[in-house]
């Protein structure tokens, strides 16, 4: 699999995004936001964490802007699989690509821990190698994750199983983190080939680290 993963003036988890792809044998390239086109034959775009452009304003409101963006909607809309980690999220819901928004956390604090997840749906490219209500643990560390949509429109995520990952403690009831509406943790869009969560799975592949569940997110994008 060849797997794109993008910079911005302020990325700084691509180098963790490439490892993580790489440790799973997969070729890597990484792609400046200046670039107007992706890899050939690229099979997965990765938007990275980070704080792109600094996020002087609201968190990737800026970075959608950035002409290589232009090439990840024309990708994702010829059913190219596209996947937004933390600040990639939320470039991505900025963009239109994914449903909602990320407000600043509920305690107005920045937030870095492991965390508990519930999988939510598991019938999409991102979750297929994870269990229905199965409980993993990935880290997150964000300010700005407290994820917000209406209630028509989240009527609509629950009932197109678009709601892929929820807050949880480690029986798989839903937490409070961050003021995310019913606790959503990640969602995908109605075509089920653009992702999107604010953990972060390429800082769950070690066991030593805390935890490998991330590897099984990673490697659903390979079936």
């Amino acid at each position: 699999m060849k797997v794109a993963v993008l910079r911005f003036p302020g990325t700084n988890c691509e180098f963790d995004t490439q490892y993580a792809f790489e440790k799973l044998g997969h070729e890597t390239a990484l792609v400046w936001h200046e670039d107007e086109t992706l890899p050939e034959a690229t099979d997965l775009v990765v938007v990275p964490g980070g704080f792109s452009y600094g996020d002087y304003l609201r968190s990737g409101s800026i970075a959608r802007f950035s002409p290589v963006m232009k090439a990840v909607k024309a990708y994702a809309d010829n059913g190219g699989k596209v996947l937004g980690i933390c600040n990639g999220f939320q470039i991505l819901t900025e963009a239109g690509m994914l449903p909602g928004a990320l407000k600043r956390n509920n305690n107005l604090h920045f937030i870095s821990k492991y965390q508990n997840l519930c999988v939510v749906n598991n019938d999409n490219a991102f979750l297929n190698q994870c269990e229905k209500d199965e409980v993993l643990n990935i880290p997150i560390a964000h300010a700005d994750g407290n994820y917000y949509i209406d209630d028509e429109r989240l009527e609509k995520l629950e009932a197109n199983g678009q709601v892929l990952l929820r807050y949880s403690d480690a029986e798989g009831n839903r937490v409070v983190v961050n003021g995310s509406v019913t606790s959503i943790a990640g969602v995908c869009n109605a075509s089920k080939n653009v992702f999107g969560l604010m953990p972060h799975p390429e800082r769950a592949l070690e066991a030593i680290l805390g935890s490998e569940d991330g590897i099984r997110m990673l490697k659903g994008f390979e079936a």
